[in-house]
């Protein structure tokens, strides 16, 4: 018998494995009050012809609601239409059919895990990498010739919907001077499709695909990530709608220069497009959960809505048109918080939308309120400790400001320069574009803010980070455990820092002999008057910090110095953390209140003072102020 089954096998036809699979996700994926949802959905907009009923691509942009604005509905087909093919790519582009939508929607959803079993979640980026990028075999000699596309050749593309071109997505089958040592990760989830029917034979019969001759061309890409940006606090039961009501021409602006900085984490200046490495790299590294938001929209198919699209509508006229019934979505919480309560001078929600892409959205979106703001409490280190010190929850500290010139101008910057190390790395910025160029950096801290005069306070799930001009993400290592430090003057380094140590050194009387700050490998610091940030990036690593990923910045070497322009700390909770901030705060204006008024008057500094600890008011940890 299993003789017979592995005769037989390469007879079994392509179809007939998509339709098994296609079964195996319905029954395994998804219940069956989502699958009628579904199947209402799908029937009361499909169009039909030659008896085949599918969606066109003008059905799922409208059923998407994606707005015009992005111009984004031809990709999001362009990758419905391979997904739809899976796990074949030699079929794409395939007609969205009742079985090939329902498989974009498990992939997309990644519900698809309940039956094809992989290893990591890359292996999902990766086929959402294969549904944007077009394959040619000469782009990737293109790119080691470092000239771009050929003028005379143009990438594979789809034809027309419903009619696959020859070009469409086919992938050239391997060359035998190919091969390549991970083509067998590349196409770990078609393996895994695959073994789930029993039918991992079909994949040696030519099915294997490959990244490596592909590139995702840079508008798509683009346009895509504005998007993801726009849908990124999403839920199932929201309405993109709802968020494209905001699209005014500043919010598709900053969606347009947000979407371009993260652009540039990928080198498209330099190239026509993405490759898989650099995707790869990129994503795994300062982009997690770019595509998060692809997972909620897709939910959108499991509650069957009624649109009013005027599209097949039984009556008695037409007895022939199929009805469902419709099964609203669940019913939206009344009065829900605003994705940000204050949008501020750093933060907005395009910003917000940005953190989320490396910081899970469930930590930010309605959860984040305002600490502290340089610009409304002062830039001072007692302002910033009085309104961040009692938040007992993780929060985010953002920074932006403007490069200092290479030689200090004032007496400012000439101090700045005299407690530093002389500078020996350049910039970030090239030269010619310093002028108009604004800094963001940021930090996670994901514990509470306390002083720090000796030891550094923090764990491995702090992060610093860089929101623009490019965008990048600089995790914890395990190498050291400075991870923030926040010191008052007459403490020596007085400031806050990320990735620096403290020195043991708190004496004040001989500052001005005190040796250079020496800045950590992968730093930020802000000075004691909260007026510069230097920030310090040395590819070799080795501090509280690792190093870029970036393929166009890991061997590079730079440090930012800047004149700070805003600083805010955003403390990640709700109110039940708001409600602890208030009570610390009112518990230690009673302290300050009720020392105000005591006047003991007896002389003896000692004596007053065993009677303040009687009283409660010092001790047990209070310091009880002067008496």
């Amino acid at each position: 018998m299993g003789q017979g089954s592995s005769s037989e096998a390469p007879h079994v036809t392509l179809e007939q494995l998509s339709h098994a699979l296609a079964q195996r996700l319905a029954q395994k994926c998804f219940t069956q009050l989502e699958l009628y949802c579904y199947t209402s959905v799908f029937r009361s907009l499909a169009d039909s012809e030659s008896g085949i009923r599918y969606w066109s691509e003008a059905t799922l942009c409208r059923f998407l609601e994606l707005p015009d604005a992005l111009g984004v509905g031809s990709v999001l087909f362009h990758m419905a239409s391979y997904l739809g093919a899976f796990p074949f790519p030699s079929q794409a582009p395939a007609i969205l059919t009742h079985e090939a939508l329902l498989k974009v929607i498990a992939i997309m959803t990644e519900r698809h895990s309940a039956v094809i079993k992989t290893r990591s979640r890359e292996t999902w980026m990766r086929e959402l990498y294969r549904s944007l990028a077009v394959y040619d075999r000469g782009v990737k000699r293109d790119l080691e010739d470092g000239n771009g596309m050929e003028k005379d050749k143009k990438p594979r593309s789809s034809g027309a919907y419903g009619a696959p071109s020859s070009l469409g997505f086919a992938i050239d089958a391997p060359e035998d001077d190919e091969a390549d040592g991970d083509q067998q990760d590349d196409d770990e989830l078609v393996l895994a499709a695959l073994d789930s029917m029993d039918a991992v034979e079909v994949f040696k019969h030519g099915e294997q695909s490959d990244v490596h001759h592909s590139i995702i061309p840079t508008d798509n890409f683009l346009k895509l990530v504005e998007l993801l940006l726009l849908i990124a606090p999403l839920d199932p039961q929201d309405s993109i709608a709802s968020f494209a009501s905001q699209l005014s021409d500043d919010r598709i602006t900053q969606l347009r220069l947000t979407a371009n900085v993260i652009l540039s984490s990928f080198g498209v200046e330099k190239n026509p497009g993405v490759t898989y490495r650099t995707f790869n790299a990129v994503v795994s590294s300062s982009l997690p959960y770019v595509f998060d938001g692809l997972n909620p929209l897709f939910e959108h198919f499991l509650f069957a809505k009624d649109f009013d699209l005027s599209k097949r509508k039984a009556d008695s006229k037409n007895p022939t048109v199929e009805a469902h019934p419709v099964i609203p979505p669940p019913k939206p919480i009344a009065n829900p918080e605003p994705v940000l309560r204050e949008p501020s001078e750093i933060l907005n929600l395009t910003v917000l939308s940005q953190l989320s892409f490396f910081i899970k959205g469930g930590s930010l979106f309605r959860r984040l309120r305002p600490l502290y703001s340089g610009n409304k409490h002062g830039f001072s280190m007692g302002s910033f400790e009085k309104q961040v010190f009692n938040w007992r929850a993780p929060s985010i500290l953002l920074v932006t400001g403007t490069l200092l010139p290479e030689q200090a101008t004032s007496t400012r910057e000439r101090a700045l320069a005299d407690m530093l190390p002389p500078k020996r790395y350049p910039s970030s910025v090239p030269a010619e574009d310093v002028s108009n160029t604004t800094l963001t950096f940021g930090a996670y801290i994901p514990v509470q803010w306390k002083h720090s005069s000796k030891h550094c306070f923090g764990d491995q799930g702090a992060t610093l980070f860089q929101l623009s001009p490019t965008h990048d993400v600089f995790p914890a290592s395990t190498l050291s455990s400075d991870y923030v430090y926040f010191n008052r003057p007459p403490t020596y380094p007085a400031g806050v820092g990320f990735g620096t140590a403290v020195p043991h050194q708190s004496s004040a009387h001989n500052i001005h002999s005190h040796n250079p700050i020496s800045l950590g490998p992968v730093s930020l610091h802000l000075d004691d008057a909260l007026e510069f940030g230097i920030f310090t990036h040395l590819a070799d690593g080795g501090g509280s910090f690792r190093p870029s990923q970036l393929p166009c910045r890991r061997h590079k070497n730079w440090q930012d110095r800047f004149e700070i322009e805003g600083l805010e700390i955003w403390g990640c909770g709700g109110d039940e953390e708001a409600e602890a901030q208030r009570r610390e705060w009112a518990f230690q204006e009673r302290e300050a209140e009720a020392r105000r008024r005591i006047n003991l008057g007896t002389g003896d500094i000692d004596a007053d003072r065993e009677l303040l600890k009687m009283a409660g008011l010092v001790g047990q940890g209070r310091s009880g102020g002067s008496v």
